[in-house]
Protein backbone atom coordinates (compact mmCIF):
# COMPACT_ATOMS: atom_id res chain seq x y z
CA UNK A 1 0.00 0.00 0.00
CA UNK A 2 1.88 3.13 -1.13
CA UNK A 3 1.58 6.56 1.13
CA UNK A 4 -1.70 8.92 0.41
CA UNK A 5 -3.85 5.71 -1.60
CA UNK A 6 -6.66 4.00 -0.20
CA UNK A 7 -7.70 0.58 -0.74
CA UNK A 8 -9.98 1.80 -4.25
CA UNK A 9 -6.55 3.51 -6.09
CA UNK A 10 -7.85 6.70 -4.85
CA UNK A 11 -6.02 9.48 -3.31
CA UNK A 12 -6.80 10.48 -0.10
CA UNK A 13 -6.54 14.50 1.04
CA UNK A 14 -3.63 15.00 3.31
CA UNK A 15 -4.80 16.49 6.38
CA UNK A 16 -1.51 17.15 8.75
CA UNK A 17 -1.10 20.85 8.67
CA UNK A 18 3.35 22.13 7.87
CA UNK A 19 3.73 24.29 10.94
CA UNK A 20 6.97 25.11 10.25
CA UNK A 21 6.13 27.87 7.60
CA UNK A 22 4.14 29.32 9.77
CA UNK A 23 6.84 29.42 12.71
CA UNK A 24 9.21 30.88 10.54
CA UNK A 25 7.08 33.86 10.03
CA UNK A 26 6.44 34.40 13.25
CA UNK A 27 9.96 34.27 14.41
CA UNK A 28 10.78 36.91 11.95
CA UNK A 29 7.90 38.40 13.08
CA UNK A 30 9.24 38.97 16.57
CA UNK A 31 12.40 40.19 15.73
CA UNK A 32 11.40 43.00 13.72
CA UNK A 33 9.07 44.14 16.55
CA UNK A 34 12.29 43.58 19.09
CA UNK A 35 13.59 45.75 16.97
CA UNK A 36 11.10 48.70 16.34
CA UNK A 37 10.34 48.79 19.82
CA UNK A 38 12.32 50.29 21.00
CA UNK A 39 13.07 53.51 18.27
CA UNK A 40 8.66 54.36 18.79
CA UNK A 41 9.34 55.62 22.47
CA UNK A 42 9.69 59.39 21.62
CA UNK A 43 9.67 60.78 18.29
CA UNK A 44 10.52 63.77 18.81
CA UNK A 45 14.35 64.19 19.07
CA UNK A 46 15.26 66.22 22.69
CA UNK A 47 18.63 66.33 24.30
CA UNK A 48 17.49 65.61 27.88
CA UNK A 49 19.50 66.96 31.02
CA UNK A 50 20.70 64.36 33.28
CA UNK A 51 19.33 63.34 36.45
CA UNK A 52 19.53 60.62 39.56
CA UNK A 53 15.97 60.32 39.59
CA UNK A 54 14.71 57.00 39.20
CA UNK A 55 12.09 55.58 35.86
CA UNK A 56 8.71 56.47 35.48
CA UNK A 57 6.55 53.83 35.44
CA UNK A 58 4.84 53.79 32.02
CA UNK A 59 1.00 53.93 32.21
CA UNK A 60 -2.25 53.99 29.67
CA UNK A 61 -3.36 57.11 29.47
CA UNK A 62 -0.46 59.01 29.46
CA UNK A 63 0.06 62.06 27.27
CA UNK A 64 3.63 63.32 25.95
CA UNK A 65 4.70 66.63 25.51
CA UNK A 66 7.91 67.74 23.94
CA UNK A 67 9.86 71.25 23.69
CA UNK A 68 12.58 70.92 21.50
CA UNK A 69 15.80 73.16 21.29
CA UNK A 70 14.27 75.75 19.35
CA UNK A 71 11.34 75.98 21.83
CA UNK A 72 8.76 74.55 19.41
CA UNK A 73 5.92 72.52 21.71
CA UNK A 74 4.59 69.18 20.58
CA UNK A 75 1.74 66.59 21.34
CA UNK A 76 3.23 62.87 20.96
CA UNK A 77 5.10 63.70 17.34
CA UNK A 78 2.42 66.46 16.19
CA UNK A 79 3.87 70.23 15.93
CA UNK A 80 1.38 72.66 18.06
CA UNK A 81 0.98 76.47 17.19
CA UNK A 82 1.70 78.99 20.04
CA UNK A 83 -1.27 78.45 23.03
CA UNK A 84 -2.36 75.72 20.81
CA UNK A 85 -1.51 72.92 23.56
CA UNK A 86 -4.54 74.44 26.26
CA UNK A 87 -7.12 73.55 23.46
CA UNK A 88 -5.64 70.34 22.71
CA UNK A 89 -5.79 69.25 26.61
CA UNK A 90 -8.81 71.08 27.62
CA UNK A 91 -11.20 68.00 26.67
CA UNK A 92 -8.56 65.18 28.08
CA UNK A 93 -7.81 66.67 31.61
CA UNK A 94 -11.49 66.24 33.24
CA UNK A 95 -12.03 64.97 36.68
CA UNK A 96 -9.64 62.23 36.41
CA UNK A 97 -6.85 63.99 34.11
CA UNK A 98 -3.61 61.72 32.88
CA UNK A 99 -0.23 61.53 33.54
CA UNK A 100 1.76 63.83 31.30
CA UNK A 101 5.55 63.52 30.82
CA UNK A 102 7.19 66.61 29.88
CA UNK A 103 10.19 65.89 27.93
CA UNK A 104 12.63 69.45 27.47
CA UNK A 105 15.89 69.96 25.75
CA UNK A 106 18.75 71.16 28.30
CA UNK A 107 19.49 74.45 26.06
CA UNK A 108 16.24 75.77 26.94
CA UNK A 109 15.56 78.93 29.14
CA UNK A 110 13.60 78.09 32.48
CA UNK A 111 11.29 80.36 32.01
CA UNK A 112 10.03 78.17 28.57
CA UNK A 113 9.52 75.32 30.53
CA UNK A 114 7.72 77.20 33.11
CA UNK A 115 5.16 78.59 30.27
CA UNK A 116 4.47 75.33 28.83
CA UNK A 117 4.05 73.75 32.85
CA UNK A 118 1.76 76.67 33.50
CA UNK A 119 -0.22 75.82 30.01
CA UNK A 120 -0.96 72.48 31.21
CA UNK A 121 -1.54 73.18 34.84
CA UNK A 122 -4.44 75.86 33.25
CA UNK A 123 -5.54 73.01 31.21
CA UNK A 124 -6.24 71.06 34.33
CA UNK A 125 -3.42 68.61 34.03
CA UNK A 126 -1.83 68.77 37.40
CA UNK A 127 0.46 65.32 36.99
CA UNK A 128 3.39 66.33 35.30
CA UNK A 129 6.39 63.97 35.28
CA UNK A 130 9.45 65.43 34.06
CA UNK A 131 11.73 63.38 32.13
CA UNK A 132 15.40 63.39 32.20
CA UNK A 133 18.07 60.76 31.10
CA UNK A 134 19.41 58.08 33.26
CA UNK A 135 21.64 58.43 36.50
CA UNK A 136 24.91 60.10 35.86
CA UNK A 137 27.74 61.57 38.06
CA UNK A 138 27.41 64.88 37.21
CA UNK A 139 28.29 67.63 39.80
Amino acid sequence: MAFGSSEGGQRRAMTDINVTPLVDVMLVLLIIFMVTAPLLVAGVPVDLPDSKAKALQEQSDEISVSIDGTGAVFMDDAELAPGELGDRLAGKCGEKPPLVTLRADRSLDYGRVMAVMGELNAAGCNAVSLVTNGSSESP
